[in-house]
């Protein structure tokens, strides 16, 4: 093996897929209820998106954000009018859109607040990415394991205690970071009154609320950004995963007052907002635009979550299960891990979050019959997998 061991892989190779179906190379058919973790939200092979990018492929890939582009600006402005947001930065990456927004909480801080070492409060059980900056902000400890030192200017705090956000502020603190669902966390939605109280407290003291939309945005939750359907309006948001359905691309968005803050030179970024990726972030955006289309998405996703508690709730393996639109979460009295191998032995695709969560993430073009499919194998395979009945 030529790779580093980063990776506990299962010993499948997809070759083709359609929609939410994917292909092996032995031709099994597999139903895709992890969308690449959060990624494919318009389905594998989407021809709208397909030909956007054989058509950009056909003509310049690259020439550096040195010179004008236009489609950049395109998209940029799709973004900032669906999500109310002023200014837009393109990077690669969930990772990196989280970084540029950890670096742009700084120079603000540094800029307008005049605070020569800003803090930034995050939550526990979160995930902001990789790089030392935005695992340092995660709220987990085994992704740190091995990489100290690590970066200061992180408080983390316990997940919806806004007493212990407030006790926390002080003179050097410049933005809270958080996920408004916890993905790897858990699936765990935020509660409305913590999220209200958060973006007021945040308000008062002129602080930068900043929302992780890396895996809720996009439609995922039922709305093209989960904090919507808080009433809230975010300083900051970061995006990526479904913005470029399967492309890397990734977002940070700002309002517009703060525009200044990164000017010329404080931040840059090879790849960030290439051609190609831009040229397939139009075509979602489009896509995502249609009328009728976040109504089905919440439809679906209501459908989902009603199925599920119908279905699992009462089950003796089942603990709780929670979650936003096409986003749930099964929390289970075991290990979830051998259901997940168990589901993909019987041809459907789904994730872990934490050790005990059965994380679902189907693109959002899942049909109701492939939902139906999908809760059937999950009920089935939640009980064989379940610990033994007492005599």
């Amino acid at each position: 093996m030529a790779l580093f061991p980063t990776y506990l892989r299962h010993e499948i190779h997809f070759v083709d897929g359609s929609g939410a179906v994917l292909v092996d190379e032995l031709g099994n058919e597999y139903l895709d209820f992890a969308s690449g973790i959060g990624v494919v939200n318009l389905g594998h092979r989407h021809p709208r998106i397909e030909q956007a990018l054989i058509t950009q492929a056909q003509g310049i890939w690259h020439t550096s954000n040195l010179f004008a582009s236009p489609l950049q600006q395109e998209v940029a402005e799709i973004l900032c009018k669906v999500s109310g947001m002023g200014a837009t930065f393109f990077a690669n990456s969930g990772a990196e859109a989280n970084e540029a927004a950890i670096k742009f909480a700084r120079r603000w801080a540094k800029t307008v607040k005049i605070i020569q070492e800003p803090e930034i409060i995050t939550f526990k059980q979160s995930f902001h990415g990789r790089t030392l900056a935005t695992l340092t902000a995660t709220g987990q400890d085994k992704v740190k394991d091995g990489f100290s030192p690590l970066p200061k200017g992180f408080r983390i705090l316990p997940y919806g205690d806004i007493q212990a956000v407030k006790q926390a502020t002080g003179s050097t603190t410049a933005a809270v970071l958080l996920e408004l669902v916890q993905g790897e966390g858990g699936v765990r939605p935020a509660d409305p009154p913590f999220v209200q109280e958060l973006a007021a407290w945040c308000k008062e003291k002129n602080l930068l609320l900043m929302i992780d939309e890396v895996q809720t945005g996009m439609g995922r939750t039922g709305n093209w950004f989960a904090y919507q359907a808080y009433g809230i309006q975010p300083d900051v948001i970061t995006l990526a995963k479904g913005l470029g359905n399967g492309f890397p691309v990734g977002a940070m968005l700002a309002k517009a007052e703060w525009k200044d803050v990164l000017g010329p030179g404080t931040h840059g970024t090879t790849f960030g907002g290439g051609r190609l990726a831009m040229a397939v972030a139009r075509a979602v955006l489009e896509e995502l635009s249609r009328p009728s289309m976040m109504a089905e998405i919440q439809e679906k996703g209501t459908w989902l979550g009603q199925l599920l508690e119908k279905e699992l709730n009462g089950l003796s393996e089942v603990r709780v299960i929670r979650g936003k639109g096409l986003m749930r979460g099964i929390e289970l009295n075991m290990p979830a891990a051998p259901v997940v191998k168990s589901l993909l032995n019987q041809g459907l695709v789904t994730l872990v979050a934490g050790e005990n969560v059965l994380r679902l993430l189907p693109p959002l073009v899942v049909t109701h019959g492939q939902i139906v499919r999908a809760v059937s194998l999950i009920k089935e395979a939640v009980q064989a997998c379940g610990l033994p009945t007492s005599v």
